[in-house]
C-alpha cells in the first residue's frame, strides 16, 4: 500500500464523519472494514459517495448474480486489480450454474471463443471488455447485448457496473490497496 491505512477502527474521524463510518460498516456487515475502506476513509466524504454508489451497484439492481459478477471480474482482470479479482471470482463461482469451465473463459485476457458461457454471459463479457479497453462500445456489440434479452434497465445496470468497477480497479492498482499488484495468479497472462 502506498499510503498508511487508517486505524481499524478509525480513531481520528471528525464527529460528522462517524455517520459515514457507520454506513460503510453497515454495508460491509459481518465482514467488517476491508483495506479498501481503510484507504477511502482518509477522505470520508469520498468514502461516503463510494459506499452509496457501490452499494447500489452490488445490491440494488435487477441483474442475475452471474452477469453482475462477470461485469465486475472483467475490469479487475484486464486492469490487473488482483485484490478485486480475488474478492469477486469466488463470488462468481458461487452463482447458480457457474462452473470452472465457464470461469476458464472469464479469466482469459483475450478470449477467442465463447466456450461454456451462455449467450448472455458472453455478450456481457465482451461488452465489459470493450468498455474497459476501448471505452466506446461498437453498435454491433451493443445490439448483441440487447438481443441477448437484457432490458433497458439492465443495460444501464451492466454499464454502471462495468464503469464502477473500472473505477474501483484503477483506484486499487494506483494505490496498491491490499498489496496484491505484484501477485498475479499463475494462470494470468502477462
Amino acid at each position: 500500500m502506498r499510503l498508511d491505512y487508517v486505524p481499524n477502527p478509525p480513531t481520528d474521524l471528525a464527529p460528522e464523519d462517524h455517520e459515514v463510518l457507520e454506513r460503510v460498516k453497515a454495508r460491509r456487515g459481518a465482514m467488517g472494514l476491508i483495506p479498501l475502506d481503510l484507504t477511502l476513509l482518509h477522505a470520508p466524504k469520498i468514502a461516503d459517495g463510494w459506499n452509496a454508489l457501490l452499494g447500489a451497484v452490488r445490491t440494488k439492481n435487477s441483474l442475475p448474480d452471474d452477469i453482475r459478477e462477470i461485469a465486475i471480474c472483467r475490469p479487475a482482470l484486464i486492469n490487473r486489480a488482483w485484490f478485486e479479482w480475488n474478492a469477486h471470482a469466488p463470488i462468481l463461482m458461487k452463482t447458480a450454474g457457474f462452473t470452472e469451465e465457464k470461469l476458464n473463459v472469464v479469466k482469459q485476457l483475450h478470449p477467442k471463443a465463447q466456450g461454456a458461457l451462455d449467450d448472455r454471459q458472453w455478450a456481457v463479457l465482451r461488452f465489459a471488455d470493450a468498455m474497459t479497453r476501448d471505452i466506446a462500445v461498437p453498435q454491433s456489440l451493443f445490439d448483441e447485448v440487447k438481443a441477448a434479452g437484457f432490458n433497458e434497465q439492465q443495460i444501464v445496470e451492466i454499464t454502471a457496473t462495468v464503469a464502477s468497477y473500472n473505477m474501483v480497479s484503477r483506484f486499487l492498482v494506483a494505490l496498491d490497496v491490499g498489496e496484491q499488484n505484484n501477485k498475479s495468479p499463475e494462470w494470468a497472462e502477462n
